[in-house]
This record gives structure tokens, sequence and C-alpha cells, in this order.
């Protein structure tokens, strides 16, 4: 399913692309997320960009860069795909940098988080925050953990969190969209800091967001690289960073442009939270040209932990491989996102709710999942929620259940029958003088598996009298069309990933209309352009609501998304994939092991508790 080696590039240098555009507004920022995540998520062999720059030159730079350095395989955890090219730099703020120096998943190896996201349930386990809590509407307090150190032995202290935070007010990185909902970061003693929110503008949720997925910096590393550079933001992204200072359980060992690996650092602060230092001695990132030497190299024992999307997954255990899915049967990966089709408010005919919900009862969802997803998906249950307990819980799904579609032919027949829209000679129906069809239905090409659940899509709209016809562009016509509006239907992903802002933000990304500018400009999220101010007013209120209130704004949010569906979820699929071999390391956590620990591939978040569990 990896897309061919052009459009992998041109994705490469859209995300830089975008990662610079950002540079100029923080809303578009969160928004170019969104939109990009789409590619990563279908992109299924690649979490992180390709490397678009040259390797490093061997041995001249620190890090040992360019040696064959290897490491005893006993001590070794080996994971791959979630690096695809050399490593570009290990600079947190250039926007590009190598494994496992990246933002947006809570990697905890080298720069750690302050607390650590467990996607089984949603909640926050402490790191380099012992405790949270909101002493007014507006203010966030974190006690810090005091025992937590630097790996150069500095403490790690308050002006630490409070110099990385306001980098994000100072330049335009990937955490300053936070900025929109801050209003001040301040110390309150050496091992505590206040977050305070705008009073115009209060968000709870993106705030508590923050304090797990913003990795720390050090700030007497990192200010007088910021005073060399001149406070220049482009000068400092060059800084190359060989050997990052972090507070984690790993340092800097080896790297070319084959392999990437991180040795244990035994002087670690974290042994005292965790009772013990982690197995591996060394943690090697091998970088594979493509899935299916990765594959192959997973199902030899050359690699421990697979990120990769490996189709029909149970063929590598037939032969007796003690290979293992984090569920022992189908769909064998936790959700993390839902990749959905959004409708164009403004084209005739799919401007009609009956005509939007007909096309979402006839699609064949199970189709989907077995020929373009290997099965991987569960039973869609549509909604703004993903079938977890740690989102699903947000919605009363009693009162969601009469208004929720599921694949019923007849009853979409039935419905577009009730609103008058008559099949013509051609099998196409017609509805007030409007044709329905051909409508354009669009997503990048190469995207293997999202270009096959598009087929089935279409095939399905022709089974009751709606012509759609598929169309894939290379990636970068896609992200265009999608951000202007200039489309008929067409997918993406709306705001994945496992965090405490959704399904708020998901909701936000497809039903907040203010601030979307209009067809023929660029939109940021809401493609489809859908308006409702009673959507909006929701959308609003749930960031400071609480409990029973939370429901209650939710699951109204959900019952008026599932009468007018502005989008329809095709399928669920893991925010990564999880798959382990233990031919050499045993004990990886699985469902119902009683442990709690998450499938986040052992090493983002709380999923890094798997690295102290683990035996050979």
């Amino acid at each position: 399913m990896r897309r061919n080696a052009i459009t992998v590039m041109l994705a490469g240098l859209l995300l830089m692309m975008s990662m610079l555009a950002a540079c100029s507004n923080s809303q578009a920022s969160l928004s170019q997320t969104n939109a990009q995540t789409g590619g990563k998520q279908t992109d299924s062999a690649s979490s992180e960009p390709a490397g678009t720059a040259s390797a490093p030159d061997s041995g001249s730079r620190p890090g040992n860069a360019g040696d064959a350095k290897e490491t005893p395989r006993n001590e070794t955890l080996y994971i791959n795909g979630l690096q695809w090219g050399a490593p570009t730099n290990f600079n947190l703020l250039s926007g590009n940098p190598a494994f496992p120096i990246n933002y947006g998943n809570s990697r905890e190896l080298i720069y750690e988080t302050l607390f650590m996201i467990n996607m089984n349930d949603g909640k926050l386990e402490p790191l380099l925050g012992s405790s949270y809590t909101w002493t007014d509407d507006k203010t966030l307090r974190i006690e810090l953990n005091k025992d937590a150190k630097w790996s150069d032995g500095q403490p790690f202290t308050s002006d630490d969190v409070v110099y990385t935070y306001k980098l994000g007010q100072k330049y335009e990185i990937n955490w300053t969209s936070y900025w929109d909902y801050i209003q001040d970061v301040a110390a309150d003693g050496p091992n505590a800091v206040k977050i305070t929110m705008k009073p115009d503008n209060p968000n709870k949720l993106t705030v508590t967001e923050s304090i797990e997925l913003i990795p720390m910096l050090p700030k007497h590393i990192w200010e007088p690289i910021e005073q060399k550079a001149g406070n220049d933001l482009a000068a400092i992204r060059k800084e190359f960073n060989p050997n990052p200072v972090g507070t984690g359980p790993y340092k800097m060992y080896f790297y070319n442009d084959q392999k990437i690996t991180l040795i244990r650092d035994d002087n670690y602060w974290g042994k005292a939270l965790f009772g013990k230092l982690p197995a591996p001695k060394y943690i090697t990132h091998v970088i594979y040209k493509d899935n299916a030497a990765g594959d192959l190299a997973f199902k030899n024992g050359q690699v421990d932990v697979s990120q990769q999307f490996t189709p029909q997954v149970w063929k590598m255990w037939e032969g007796g491989a003690p290979i293992k899915t984090y569920l022992k049967d189908a769909p064998y990966y936790l959700p993390g996102s839902m990749p959905s089709i959004f409708f164009n408010m403004s084209k005739k005919g799919l401007d009609n709710a009956s005509v939007r919900r007909a096309i979402a009862m006839a699609i064949d969802y199970k189709k989907i999942s077995q020929l373009a997803m290997s099965g991987y998906s569960a039973d869609m249950k549509p909604s703004l929620t993903l079938d977890t307990p740690s989102e699903s819980q947000y919605v009363d799904q009693a009162a969601i259940k009469p208004l929720q579609w599921t694949t019923d032919v007849d009853g979409a027949n039935k419905l577009l029958d009730s609103i008058g829209a008559k099949k013509g000679k051609d099998g196409i129906r017609v509805l007030n003088g409007q044709r329905l069809g051909p409508y354009d239905l669009e997503c990048p090409y190469g995207w293997s598996d999202w270009n096959a659940a598009l087929e089935i899509v279409a095939q399905n709209a022709k089974a009751i009298g709606i012509e759609i016809r598929t169309k894939f562009p290379e990636q970068p016509v896609w992200n265009n069309d999608l951000q202007t509006g200039k489309f008929d239907i067409i997918m993406n992903t709306p705001a994945g990933n496992v965090t405490p802002s959704n399904p708020w933000n998901r909701a936000r990304t497809i039903m907040y209309s203010k601030g979307v500018a209009p067809i023929g400009e660029m939109a940021f999220w809401n493609w489809g352009r859908y308006k409702n101010p009673q959507a909006d007013e929701i959308i609003e209120k749930i960031p400071t609501a609480q409990g029973d209130d939370a429901k209650k704004l939710y699951t109204e949010l959900t019952k008026i998304w599932l009468t007018d569906v502005p989008s329809v979820p095709l399928m669920y699929r893991p925010w990564e994939f999880y798959t382990v071999n233990e031919s050499v390391w045993k004990g990886f956590p699985v469902d119902g092991d009683g442990s709690n620990i998450p499938p986040q591939i052992a090493i983002d978040g709380a999923g890094i508790k798997a690295l102290y569990q683990i035996t050979n």
C-alpha cells in the first residue's frame, strides 16, 4: 500500500512547504496538520515524511555518523516504519527532524513530555509532570517531578517548561497554535508552572493536550543556540543537533543513511519513576527502502516492532512465526482515526441532506474493510467519536442510535423515492430537475487502500441511481482541491490521533464554519463549507464544559451531524500499526493482559512502558 516514490517525494515536499506556510498563521498550522494527516494515515508506510535532504557526511559530525556500528542482537530492540530516508537533522525546531525527534505522537525516547497519553483509556499519566490541577476556570497548575534531570546532569525545572512553551510564542513552530488559547505560562517556584488561558478564548481541551504533546527542551542548551542564530528561526532550524540533550531514557548513539541507533542512559532519572531501567540497551530504527523489505525483515525476526501497514497480517503467523498484533483477532489493531468523505455543500443535489444520507446508507462498509483494509476496520458505527471506550463515553449512545445509518440499499432507494428523486432512462435519478451526477469522488493517486475504498463507494452509489466517478490526482492537486473547495466529494482524515482534544477537534474540523474561507479560497477545516449556527454554538461551548454537560453537548452535536451528514466515515484506522515479533524480545503488551499498556509502538506516550516489561 506504499505510495510510489514520486508521490512520497511530493508528499514530503508538500509537508515541508506546509510547515513553512504555517509560519504565517497559527490557525493555519492546526488545519494544515489536519490536511496532512490524511496523507500520513493513508500512506500506511510512513508516519514521518521521507527525508528530503542528503545523508549526513560520514564521520563529519558527532553522534558517530558514518560508522557501521553494530550492537548485540539480544540487547537491541529493532523497529521500523517511522523513518524512510536518511536523517535530515535531530532538531525539534527544524520542522522536519529525523526519528526519534518528532512532534505529534508524544514520543518519549530522548525528549519527554510532561505527561504520557494512554490511548486505552484516554488518561494522562505522570512523567516530567507529577500532577496537574485546574485551580480555577482559566488556570492549569502543574507540579513537576523533582527527580527529573537532563542527560547532561542538569536539573529539569520550571524554567525549562516556561522556556519551551514560550518558544511557541516567540516563533512560528509546531506548538505555536496553542498560544491562540494561552495567555501566559509562568513558573510557580522551581518545580511547578501555571498555564493561564486567554479570558476571551479559553479552551481546556487544547491546553490539556499541550501537556502531553509538547516535548520539553533544555533552556541551557537552546538559549545559546538562539543567541548564536540571532533569534532568527531560519538560522535556528539549520542546527543539526547530532547529540540532543533530553530528559528521556535514551541518547543518540549512531546514525547513517541505513539506521538510527539510540543507547540507554543508565543514569536516567526515570529509574525511580518506573522502578527500573528499560530492558533494551539499544534501540535501532532500520531505514528500509519500502514496505516489502521491511515486512520481510520483520517476518524473519530482524525487526521486533513494526509500524508498517502489512496486508493480511495473519499470513505472517501461519508458518509459526512468533508474531502478534494487539488484538488477537480481526480487526487486530485499535482504531485511532476515521478517514471520511466530505460533501461539497455548494453542489446541486449534494446540498440535499437526504441525498447525502442515501449515499451513506448505500455504502458497503464491510466490503471496504475486507478489500481495502485487509479486515483491519471494525463494523462502522457512524458518530463523531471513535468506537473506543476513551471516546464513545462522550456521547449518549442510546440517544444517537435511531439516527445512525447502516448499509441498507433498499432503505436508501426508499429515501430517495420519498423526496421525489426519480430514475431516468439511464438509471440515474433526477431531483427537482437536477440529475444526481456525475459527481467526482477524489483522493490522491497511489493511496491504494483509499483508492479501493472510493471505487466501492462509486459502485454502491450507482446501485441507488447516483452517478459517482472516482478521481485520483497527485497528492498536491488533491490537497489544493481539498482546501479551495474545488471538489464534489473528497476523502480525508478529520483530526486523527488520540489526544485530550478529540473528539472536539474532529467535530470542529468537520462542522465548525467560523473562520472558514468561501469556496475558491483556502480553508483549513470544514472543507465542504457546512454551515449550522447551532453546531457552531455547541462547538464553542464544549471546551469549557465538563461531565454530564459536556456529554449532552457532544450528544446533541452528534445528532446534528447524523441528521445533516456533512461527512461519512468509511473506515476505522489505527493511528499507529503495532505488530510485534517475539523471536528475540518477549512479553509485549496485548489486549487483555491486565497491563493497560497501550499499543503505542513501545515508544510513544504510555506505550513506552512496554520497554520496562519485555524480556529476552
